[in-house]
Parts: C-alpha cells; sequence; structure tokens
C-alpha cells in the first residue's frame, strides 16, 4: 500500500465544473454506465443551490482535484434525525489505495454530524464486484446484511 496523501477536501463551487466533471465521467466508467448529460447538469445545478439536499465535495492534492463525493439528506421510518446517503465515491485511478477514500467518507461524516437536527445513520452502496472498496468498507462501518432491489421506472 502507498502512502497516506493527505489531501483538502471542500464543497464544490461554481469555477470547479471543469475538474469535478472528469472525475465524474470516470466513475461513470468505473461502474460501466453513461448517466445522461442533462442528468449530469441538473445535478451541478443542485449541488450549487443551498436548498437542495444534495451536496458534493472534491479532494484537492498538490493543486488537482483527485476525488469526488455526492452524498444526500433523507428522512426515515425507522428514526428521528435524517439519514445521509453518501451516492457516489470516486478517487483517481494511481491514486486509490492512498487513504483518499477513508478522508472523504469522514469528510461527509463530519458535515451530517454538524448537520442541525442531527443524523441516525450515514450509509452507502458498492457494486458487489467492487471488492477492493468494500476492503476499506469493512474497517469504517458495518454491513448491514441488507441486499438492494431496484426497478428502473
Amino acid at each position: 500500500m502507498s502512502a497516506h496523501l493527505p489531501v483538502e477536501i471542500r464543497p464544490v463551487s461554481a469555477a470547479d465544473h471543469a475538474v469535478w466533471l472528469p472525475l465524474w465521467q470516470g466513475y461513470q466508467r468505473f461502474y460501466m454506465t453513461e448517466i445522461p448529460a442533462a442528468t449530469s447538469d441538473a445535478n451541478w445545478q443542485r449541488f450549487l443551490d443551498p436548498g437542495e439536499p444534495l451536496y458534493a465535495a472534491l479532494a484537492w492534492a498538490d493543486g488537482q482535484a483527485i476525488g469526488l463525493v455526492h452524498w444526500l439528506y433523507h428522512r426515515s421510518t425507522w428514526t428521528l434525525g435524517d439519514s445521509c446517503y453518501l451516492e457516489d465515491l470516486f478517487i483517481a485511478r494511481d491514486l486509490r489505495g492512498r487513504g483518499v477514500g477513508r478522508q472523504l467518507i469522514e469528510h461527509v461524516e463530519t458535515h451530517a454530524r454538524a448537520r442541525t437536527g442531527g443524523c441516525s445513520k450515514l450509509y452507502w452502496l458498492t457494486h458487489e464486484t467492487n471488492t477492493t472498496a468494500m476492503r476499506l468498507y469493512e474497517r469504517v462501518a458495518a454491513r448491514s446484511g441488507f441486499v438492494q432491489y431496484a426497478k428502473v421506472l
């Protein structure tokens, strides 16, 4: 494993679109999917709108954006506090395994803990073939045991 890479993590700003987009596209390639440009454009606008419950941050090292994280808050029937869903996490291929993913997860956790009213849970999903990421996830969180089913509408 390579040495831990300290990064600066900060929320996206309007000026970050040109560095966010290649990371977002890399994330899509990793999962062998293509999200329509109109959806990506709408998401970008949502990240910038303080009235939206959708958030994004970038990890920076040596002046380069090297990772992204997206998350959102929602109500739960199981708790009084909101749940925080970490929806997307991506690190540039050549910098994986250097602690950036853990730092991005911790950033979202800090954000969720500081949220007015608090959050009861931070959770995320990954594909069953993403064994590299799962090694990290097993160290920082408990596997819920739930199996996800989805139906595209």
